[in-house]
């Protein structure tokens, strides 16, 4: 599939910076789905994956938005997402500056996006677009987030299907989530709970265990998983050990993400009292004995009770701090974890009108 750029590109409607004045409102057609799937590097499969989309979307009969997300790709992927917003309205493309990752990516995607239901998938054709219909009759039922299910794998069993069934367990069993396939992104969450998770780092696969914690109702879907066809794959076996670290994080997160001093605090306390019972059964000992040499006999004792009172103070005054972090999260806006270059989007005929106004008004 080619796109024509020419005329077409003349009519594209780019938002750089801030090109439009604050004081004016742009009003868009509501829409029901938004599909987000970011790209990197990806110039073999855009033009297949969004004519399977524009035909399975177009089918399933309610308006819809496709979120295109460039995240710094250095090949023709960002050119052919272009051209493609350049001949069909229902396309947004977002353009990174850089490669930021696919958890910034996806955030990027949900921040842009205008539906009610938000979709997101991978950008390598390893996800079938014909799965879509199942996560949205899911969604309908009133399920918050519908998470994709792997449930037949053809990648290296033990490169692949080994570590991710590991840690896959470990997930379900430390968050409290009982899926099984959190790694793929191939999901379906409703506007209002995507909304409210902060996403950073390579949080998007916990999204089900930090939506959980926002009391979200969640289910899963079997989706076929699809080999890659054409282009190098982005995952390996350094992506899934890296799952393992971030499992201490998502735990603590969903524990003691509001009251990190209830953590810190009593890892403090416990310190503090065993080397104070250290130090006071010592300082018993040198009373009862005033001509001992304490640091002869008892040294080691002496050192450890000193190094817990220590530490236990420090933990405290980590814990402090932290409730000063979720104070100031709580009353300021965080930045995001990406930053835009440009967003392109075929204009409508109402906003070229618009635009057309403004730009006479400015001449005036």
């Amino acid at each position: 599939m080619s796109f024509g750029r020419g005329q077409a590109l003349s009519s594209i409607y780019c938002m750089k910076g801030n090109l439009l004045k604050q004081n004016r409102i742009y009003t868009h057609t509501m829409v029901k789905y938004s599909i987000v799937v970011p790209f990197n590097n990806e110039e073999e499969n855009v033009t297949a994956l969004y004519a399977r989309l524009k035909q399975v979307m177009e089918q399933v009969g309610e308006p819809f938005e496709l979120v295109l997300v460039d995240d710094g790709s250095r090949d023709r992927t960002y050119k052919l997402l272009e051209e493609i917003a350049a001949v069909d309205s229902r396309v947004l493309v977002v353009k990174l500056r850089r490669n930021f990752g696919q958890t910034s990516a996806l955030a990027a995607g949900f921040d842009h996006a205008r539906g009610a239901y938000v979709l997101a998938m991978d950008g390598d054709l390893q996800h079938d677009p014909n799965d879509i219909p199942a996560f949205l009759e899911k969604l309908e039922e009133g399920y918050d987030v519908v998470s994709g299910w792997r449930r037949e794998r053809f990648d290296n069993f033990m490169m692949r299907r080994i570590p991710s069934r590991c840690a896959n367990w470990m997930m379900a069993k430390l968050s409290g989530v009982n899926i099984h396939d959190f790694g793929t992104t191939f999901k379906a969450y409703r506007r209002e709970v995507i909304q409210n998770i902060p996403l950073y780092g390579e949080m998007h696969r916990f999204i089900p265990a930090l939506a959980s914690w926002y009391g979200a109702s969640i289910c899963e879907v079997p989706i076929r998983n699809v080999n890659r066809e054409r282009g190098r794959s982005h995952y390996g076996i350094g992506r899934t050990f890296r799952v393992f670290f971030d499992l201490l994080t998502i735990r603590f997160l969903l524990r003691y993400m509001s009251r990190p001093l209830h953590f810190f605090g009593g890892l403090g306390m416990l310190g503090i009292i065993t080397g104070g019972l250290i130090s006071s059964v010592l300082l018993g000992l040198k009373v009862m004995n005033p001509r001992e040499n304490m640091m002869d006999l008892h040294g080691p004792m002496f050192a450890v009770g000193a190094v817990l009172i220590v530490a236990g103070i420090q933990m405290l005054a980590i814990g402090l701090l932290g409730e000063l972090q979720v104070r100031h999260y709580h009353s300021h806006r965080q930045s995001s974890p990406y930053t835009v270059d440009r967003v392109v989007r075929l204009a409508s005929t109402e906003e070229r009108s618009l635009l057309s106004e403004d730009l006479s008004e400015d001449r005036e």
